[in-house]
């Protein structure tokens, strides 16, 4: 199966393509570019990875929570090329792209927002939990009580470590496995159900921007 991944969530403009859960090429840019390099990218690793549109089997799109501006580029791009090229189109959320390819017993992965705000899931042998919004009021929420044993943080850990540290909660800090975060999607999405429509498929902010109210 050949897949195409898109990712624009993560700090960055990504994407990808997998062959038999194998990636055969990536190609990530920093930076507010998404709306000018992001079907670029995609035109580089499909030459890269000696690629037609015909050869592609499905799409993959990050679809947050993340930055605003690269997620509703990444996923409006997606859409499109599926539509398109009428591939099959599967969502995968940002916490499951920073944690692709870890076995975590307990893990918690952070999604920065604007200043001082993020997004978090907890992954536990109790469930699974998420939650948006200042950074305190999340840990409040997904750590209502001590936590025993160690637990893993895989994403944005600097926004988090001192809080955690002041909690008392014992912490490894990790990087994602795979990058780029379109990497990442491209081998998850062999594995996933695709959308039933490209319709279905929206971007998950986690929380809104904060809105500026315009000067009369």
């Amino acid at each position: 199966m050949n897949v195409l991944a898109l990712d624009g969530a993560l700090g960055a403009i990504s994407a990808a393509t997998a062959r038999d859960d194998r990636i055969v090429a990536s190609r990530s840019e920093t930076g507010n570019v998404a709306l000018e390099r992001g079907l670029g990218l995609v035109r580089e690793v499909l030459e890269r990875s000696q690629l037609e549109p015909e050869g592609i089997d499905r799409l993959a799109v990050g679809i947050g929570p993340g930055g605003f501006t690269g997620l509703r580029i990444a996923v409006a791009y997606a859409k499109s090329l599926a539509a398109a090229w009428r591939r099959p189109l599967v969502a995968i959320d940002s916490f499951d792209l920073l944690e692709w390819g870890g076995a975590y017993e307990r893990a918690l992965a952070v999604v920065s927002g604007r200043a001082g705000v993020i997004s978090a899931r907890l992954r536990s042998p109790d469930g699974v939990r998420r939650a948006s919004g200042r950074i305190a009021d999340v840990l409040g929420e997904l750590f209502p009580a001590h936590v025993e044993g160690t637990l893993t943080v895989v994403g944005a850990a600097k926004d988090v470590l001192h809080e955690l540290a002041e909690r008392g909660i014992i912490v490894h800090s990790v990087d994602p496995l795979v990058l780029p975060a379109a990497a990442a999607a491209a081998l998850a999405a062999s594995s996933r159900a695709p959308a039933k429509s490209v319709h279905e498929v929206g971007a998950d902010y986690g929380e809104l921007p904060a809105a500026t109210v315009p000067r009369l």
